[in-house]
């Protein structure tokens, strides 16, 4: 088996390796529970086949391992996955790490904001009204989740603390971004572009 340190760290991982902290279970349970439990909000499992992918990666690193096969009235054999002591030791050295990790992803909101001047002023305003529209959208969504009865403990709901948060900052500041750019107060044209690239950008001495 692998050493400890190369085993690749992913949110799906860690959600799987928890479900199985509490109970023995197949990937078709697994995939119920996610979304009986709302991870599905945290993780994509929309395709069983990248749940199944992520159990039998965890398999071959031995933090899992097949426990049985059961048979269930008109459906194939389900095999049954039980945690190992060493996924036990991985899933928490994961979740100390991925609680405290910042700075390790790159999104891709932030790539499209750093070569916003691609677009026109027009089509990029455009796009982030769009953007507001479909923040607002997931943040009335959190609220929903979030008020609905019965609810849960505040422990199982930390995560859309944090979701709804970060939704109605974000908002907040698209919003002012979008009024800047309806405005005027930020545009930009192929001259300025220009202009500011002669100013910022050091030629390359090699050429």
């Amino acid at each position: 088996m692998p050493p400890r340190e190369t085993v690749p760290r992913s949110a799906l991982g860690l959600i799987v390796l928890g479900l199985l902290n509490e109970e023995p279970m197949h990937v078709y349970r697994m995939q119920k529970l996610i979304e009986q439990y709302g991870k599905a909000r945290v993780v994509n499992v929309r395709r069983r086949a990248s749940l199944y992918q992520s159990v039998e990666r965890l398999a071959r690193h031995g933090l899992v391992e097949a426990r049985e096969s059961v048979s269930g009235e008109g459906a194939p054999d389900r095999i049954v996955y039980a945690i190992t002591d060493e996924g036990r030791e991985t899933s928490a050295r994961w979740l100390r790490e991925m609680l405290t990790t910042t700075g390790a992803e790159f999104p891709e909101f932030f790539a499209a904001l750093s070569v916003l001047a691609g677009l026109t002023p027009d089509d990029a305003l455009h796009h982030l009204r769009v953007r507001a529209d479909h923040l607002a959208a997931d943040l009335a969504a959190t609220e929903a989740l979030m008020t609905a009865e019965p609810r849960p403990p505040r422990l199982f709901l930390l995560e859309e603390e944090c979701r709804r948060l970060l939704l109605r900052t974000e908002l907040e500041w698209v919003r002012g971004v979008v009024e800047d750019l309806r405005a005027g107060r930020l545009t930009w044209d192929e001259p300025w572009r220009l202009a500011v690239r002669t100013a910022f950008v050091a030629e390359d001495g090699d050429r």
